[in-house]
């Protein structure tokens, strides 16, 4: 999956990759960013197989954190920062990760998952700000400000299309949230049919609603590296009265809700490969 962005980076390094409030990267900075990322994970311990989970704010930060994991031949595992503390701790505690990204209100959920001694034995933590804030549980392991030392160049990974890329925790509705296993074949057969099926070129952007624990984020970060579009993040809002989100990609594309996507998908993916989930 990574491969995408490394491959425009090398076309056309100055294009636009990513913008978020008022921040801009373009394809170059994005590759070189998460190069550097991930060199400092496997400086920390990282290695093929094993998970990351990203206790982020959605921001280009976060997509340069789960592109840097890739790199790293690991898995990343987003979380929710919104979600109650218990919550937060048996998606942690399923995916058992090596490493804990973390920026900004993180903070004070890393007090409570940190106060299992077994968790933290076992996890570092990178602290995704220059500055790691006072009162930590931990000493992180690196700060935002290490990363960006780190040396930028092109980094070789091992990972296959048949390793995990990213696991999707399910909201839990039994009392124990399941992660869902995505391998690297599973995306790149959607985004290859999506970008297809949808007409994506290097003059169309992408909004991104969906939150980057939520599945059809796959489609608004992918998708747009693969066409290339420009993907356009945006923080998930309510925007139902009633409090029901109703997910749409916008741009060129036109409005597609998100069961709709899903359903094409199913009918044309000779390719798709089941699923796998962590109990």
């Amino acid at each position: 999956m990574q491969r995408w962005v490394s491959a425009q980076a090398e076309r056309r390094p100055e294009a636009t990759a990513i913008v978020m409030d008022g921040v801009r990267l373009s394809y170059g900075e994005l590759d070189t960013a998460s190069n550097r990322l991930a060199r400092t994970l496997r400086t920390a311990g990282c290695d093929r197989g094993d998970r990351v989970c990203l206790l982020l704010p959605k921001s280009p930060t976060a997509i340069v954190s789960l592109l840097g994991v890739l790199k790293a031949d690991a898995m990343y595992v987003p979380v929710d920062v919104s979600s109650p503390a218990p919550r937060v701790a048996k998606i942690v505690g399923s995916a058992e990760p090596r490493v804990i990204l973390a920026a900004g209100r993180a903070a004070t959920l890393l007090d409570d998952l940190l106060r299992d001694s077994g968790l933290q034995a076992s996890v570092r933590v990178g602290w995704m700000e220059r500055a790691a804030p006072a009162g930590l549980p931990c000493e992180p392991a690196f700060s935002l400000a290490e990363v960006e030392s780190a040396p930028p160049g092109a980094i070789d990974w091992r990972n296959a299309p048949s390793d995990p890329a990213h696991i999707l925790f399910t909201s839990g509705s039994t009392g124990m949230p399941k992660g869902v296993v995505i391998t690297h074949a599973n995306v790149t057969c959607f985004i290859e049919w999506a970008v297809r099926h949808f007409g994506l070129g290097p003059l169309d952007r992408t909004s991104g609603h969906a939150p980057l624990h939520f599945d059809l984020s796959t489609f608004d970060v992918f998708g747009s590296f693969a066409a290339p579009a420009e993907p356009a993040a945006t923080r998930a809002r309510r925007v139902h009265p009633h409090g029901r989100a109703h997910t749409v990609v916008l741009g060129a594309v036109g409005l597609a809700p998100h069961g709709q996507i899903g359903r094409r998908a199913s009918e044309r993916f000779p390719g798709f490969e089941a699923a796998a989930v962590v109990r």
